[in-house]
């Protein structure tokens, strides 16, 4: 199983940290942030948030996860972007076995991504046991999940909670507030699908 290393992939990282920058970017106009906000949100300095957005700087692991929550995606979501381009696979079926796939933190727990190459949405395997809920979600992707073992409970922000069993789903649209726990700590895995976001400035775009 592929897990998650403290530093984007290393075959191309000049071309790995452009990527991220430019899918960091195009998350953080999606969401109509400029620099500063999305700065002060993820308690990072403006010149070095800068610098990732052009690929001239590299992230921690502790700088991706503080990103992350602040667009409202995932450390796991965020490598994933960094990863080649494979154009020559975008009309062919890609499979990924029971012990591949990126592997990252994602929410309270951690997550597999269950698809690799061009893709339009991002289904991943969650695995978790927390028992306390933490923040709300929110982000301007739909998400979809089904319980696959275990239960959890789900808190919608103003729509309440629910629990959720095996073969219970939820969808939640664009701008949802989202959280899950499992009460008493016990362990579950579910089956997510987002939408996915494709971090391209627009050509000729300021630095706003």
């Amino acid at each position: 199983m592929t897990t998650m290393a403290p530093a984007l992939p290393a075959d191309d990282p000049a071309t790995g940290d452009e990527r991220l920058g430019a899918h960091l970017r195009g998350l953080r106009k999606a969401r109509g942030l400029t620099l500063t906000q999305l700065a002060e949100a993820a308690a990072l300095s403006h010149p070095f948030l800068s610098q990732l957005e052009r690929g001239l700087a590299r992230p921690s692991m502790a700088s991706l996860e503080r990103l992350a929550r602040a667009l409202g995606t995932s450390r796991v979501e965020l490598i994933a972007a960094s990863e080649p381009p494979r154009p020559d696979e975008s009309t062919h079926p890609t499979i990924v076995r029971a012990d591949e796939g990126l592997v990252g933190p994602y929410a309270e727990g951690s997550a597999r991504l269950l698809a690799e190459g061009p893709r339009r949405f991002e289904p991943l395997e969650f695995t978790g046991a927390n028992a306390e809920p933490g923040d709300h979600y929110v982000h301007e992707e739909d998400e979809f999940l089904t319980v696959l073992e275990g239960s959890i409970v789900v808190s919608l922000g103003p729509f309440g909670e629910t629990t959720l069993e095996v073969g219970d789903s939820v969808y939640c649209r664009s701008g949802t507030p989202h959280r899950w726990h499992s009460p008493g700590g016990a362990p579950y895995r579910l089956l997510i699908v987002k939408e996915r976001v494709h971090g391209t400035p627009d050509p000729g775009e300021g630095e706003t």
